[in-house]
């Protein structure tokens, strides 16, 4: 696939709660091997838009499509099997197992048919295994590898939570907020994982950190009530007066939104 065929392509994804609209008419196109992250005020439709795409809720009207596949009617479960992997708002880990048993367990996640298989079953728990040594280098979490979850820093939760969607090796990842709570140093480390998670993946990230956004994204979606209201490169949006207008102010140059 080249960077510029879409690997996940939406068409004008509505999602209504009765008579509320929650997203209205989006289109999307996601380059692989990018950061996509989607901005706005609270409220504009952000986190419905991923709940729509991971699966977590069903559409009523529009085209989903990764890699050419239409997945817009599969459950969440199935389109982690098709590549798509996400974190949530709010952490979600196994708080009481170790860190290295939580990315073990993610790791094995991704043939849960095959690892029920006992002439394979050794074979899947080596592999599961490595993949959780080389995820704790990648987080930084060595020496905290036998801690239980509910043990660690804020920081060192969420990205474990970030390594344990990573662990199913997905081609798209969606990232909720992944800084949010978070002290300086801790924003860094995130920082710096998310940009390196373009050499294995492409990112689509929720993030109301606006020096994050600028500095690690290759497009930038803006919603305003459900709609698109501008997207384009950083500087493009950073430039954009009916973003301006819209929320960013000031702080457009830097800073929480």
């Amino acid at each position: 696939m080249s960077n510029t065929t879409p690997i996940l392509c939406a068409r004008h994804v509505t999602k209504r709660y009765g008579k509320f609209t929650a997203v209205n008419d989006i289109s999307l196109d996601i380059l692989p091997g990018t950061v996509h992250s989607v901005i706005g005020p609270n409220g504009a439709g952000k986190t419905t838009l991923f709940h729509t795409l991971t699966g977590t809720t069903p559409i009523t009207t529009g085209s989903i499509q990764v890699e050419g596949e239409e997945v817009a009617h599969l459950p969440g479960h199935r389109r982690v099997r098709k590549g798509l992997a996400r974190s949530f708002q709010v952490t979600s880990l196994f708080p009481n197992l170790s860190v290295r048993e939580n990315l073990r367990l993610a790791a094995q996640g991704k043939h849960p048919y095959a690892a029920l298989n006992p002439w394979r079953r050794p074979e899947l728990l080596r592999a599961a295994c490595d993949s959780a040594e080389q995820l704790l280098t990648r987080l930084n979490l060595q020496t905290v590898a036998e801690r239980i979850s509910a043990e660690l820093s804020h920081g060192q939760q969420r990205r474990l939570e970030v390594g344990m969607a990573m662990a199913a090796q997905p081609k798209v990842i969606f990232l909720d907020e992944p800084t949010s709570g978070m002290g300086i140093d801790d924003i860094g480390e995130m920082k710096q994982l998310i940009h390196s998670l373009r050499d294995s993946a492409t990112v689509v990230l929720i993030e109301h950190n606006m020096d994050i956004v600028m500095d690690i994204s290759d497009q930038i979606t803006v919603m305003q009530q459900g709609q698109i209201l501008a997207q384009g490169k950083p500087a493009e949006i950073r430039s954009d007066e009916r973003v301006r207008r819209a929320y960013l102010g000031s702080m457009i140059t830097g800073g929480k939104a």
